[in-house]
């Protein structure tokens, strides 16, 4: 007997539907998977044949064929126990034909029949509810992400002896609340490290607040102990709150990379990455042979943190010059084409020179000219034309870092980032750092001087023609900060200030 259940594989971000057609015929009692099963689906049958049996189903005593289609694209997930197993269950004429007609299911099995949490549910139901489908089957710990999808049914199954009386469940494919109505609101990461902590730095706290404002790209420059990384992760404290299309976009991605915890529907922070510079580009950028997201892509609308810029691998940072500049990963392998989004903060900080204390007012450099040079050379210009703010981070003496008063509290800093975003979103429907040529032109509007200013500085730092939109994009983030409809002088100067590697390398 014939039967057929329908399922999902995640390539990328995006589900494709695949019919699991399980067929027992005559012969000897063996259990073959066809259709480029990856190695966790030709485990599965073990883990299948375990669970039914310990299930009280037993396991039919014939030969049991499993055919994944379509057979071109291979397969690699333990999402597929559940259906395999019901699919068993419905040519044995356990499971009606009306049972399972209409409805998707996903989920991995353990050898006593329990339905663990998998990966990339949300995806999944996503594309359940585009094909017609009027249910879908998920682990538990799975199914408050499935309900965000709306006009779709989800059963929740926590042991695979459940799974007959579930799916007589009347079918009720209401359109589901909104999902701010049924998970919590998102929440500011302040993870207790405020701003306030910050001491002296008045500069870099500045360069912090104008890249969030306009969710600009940012490197910190200077020697080991100045707070780069201490301003760094404070920047999530002065990020707005997600939202909503925000929220469902990072929770597709999480639930992808299998990051987003068990009984949580979206994602209720800014996520905030930060690999280590050993990473691969592969790790960083994404791809592999299943086409999983990279860090730059788990960071969408987040933060990504690369400390100690230089040590990174010099193909994995050039990688990250397309999504710097178009804010999408697009990844073209033998056996896949996929595209990630990738709309990151990309915050960076760095050393001066190999020993870290170039410049340095009290602590002598014992690195030659020639050395300094080649650790900076490890960053190419074209990646750092694609940073918007450079910015130094001088030391402080022991007697300055006691005498300076506590900095700012996040809250007041997120209240003028809020509100610099409020006047972006107004005008232009995005951030300033996304705007493009077309838009700079139309939304950067200099007064007369600070034409000059521009001007000069370009001549002087001979900026490229990317830089001159970056810096353009940054003076207007200056100027909504301040309220301003037209950028002034006082912006562009300040833009202009921010460039540092440009003005190291003229001087």
């Amino acid at each position: 007997m014939l039967a057929t259940v329908t399922t999902a594989v995640v390539r990328g971000i995006e589900a494709m539907p695949v019919e699991v057609e399980v067929d027992l015929g005559r012969g000897m009692m063996v259990f073959s998977t066809v259709g480029q099963p990856g190695t966790s689906v030709a485990e599965a049958r073990t883990r299948v044949k375990a669970a039914l049996d310990n299930c009280g189903f037993g396991f039919p005593q014939r030969r049991v064929t499993v055919n994944l289609a379509p057979a071109e694209v291979k397969k690699d997930s333990t999402g597929f126990d559940l259906p395999i197993a019901a699919g068993i269950l419905a040519a044995d004429g356990r499971l009606s034909e009306a049972q399972t007609e209409g409805t998707w299911m996903a989920g991995e099995l353990s050898l006593d029949g329990r339905v663990r949490p998998i990966r990339g549910v949300l995806a999944m139901a996503e594309r359940a509810r585009r094909e017609g489908a009027r249910r879908i089957v998920v682990p538990a710990g799975n199914a408050a992400e499935a309900r965000v999808v709306g006009g779709l049914q989800v059963l929740p199954l926590e042991h695979l002896s459940k799974l007959p009386e579930l799916l007589d469940t009347p079918a009720n494919a209401r359109e589901l609340p909104h999902p701010d109505d049924r998970d919590p609101a998102p929440e500011i990461d302040v993870n207790s490290d405020d701003l306030t902590d910050v001491r002296g730095q008045p500069v870099a706290r500045r360069a912090l607040e104008v890249a969030a404002a306009g969710a600009h790209n940012l490197l910190f420059l200077g020697p080991p102990g100045t707070g780069k990384t201490m301003l760094a992760r404070r920047l999530p404290g002065i990020l707005p709150c997600l939202e909503t299309e925000q929220r469902l976009a990072c929770s597709v991605i999480a639930s992808v990379a299998g990051l987003l915890p068990p009984g949580q529907a979206l994602m209720r922070r800014r996520p905030f990455r930060a690999p280590h510079h050993s990473v691969s580009d592969v790790a960083l950028i994404g791809g592999g042979p299943w086409g999983r997201p990279g860090e730059v892509s788990l960071a969408h609308h987040g933060v990504l943190f690369l400390d100690e810029l230089p040590e990174f691998k010099r193909h994995a940072l050039e990688a990250l010059r397309q999504p710097l500049e178009e804010g999408v990963v697009s990844l073209s392998r033998a056996a896949y084409s996929c595209r990630f989004p990738a709309e990151a903060m990309v915050v960076a900080s760095m050393n001066p020179c190999p020993c870290g204390y170039l410049g340095h007012p009290r602590q002598p450099c014992t690195c030659t000219v020639a050395a300094a040079r080649a650790y900076r050379g490890r960053v190419s210009g074209p990646l750092l034309d694609r940073i918007d703010l450079q910015v130094a981070v001088d030391p402080l003496g022991p007697a300055d870092l006691r005498a300076a008063p506590p900095g700012e509290a996040s809250t007041a800093v997120r209240a003028r980032v809020e509100a610099a975003r409020d006047r972006q979103r107004r005008r232009s429907g995005r951030t300033n750092a996304r705007l493009s040529p077309a838009e700079v032109l139309r939304h950067c509007r200099l007064e007369p001087r600070a034409e000059r200013v521009l001007s000069t500085a370009l001549e002087r730092l001979s900026l490229s023609a990317r830089a001159h939109d970056r810096v353009l994009r940054v003076a207007r983030t200056i100027a909504d900060l301040a309220g301003a409809d037209e950028i002034g002088p006082e912006a562009v100067a300040e833009a202009i200030q921010y460039r540092q590697l440009d003005r190291d390398a003229v001087t």
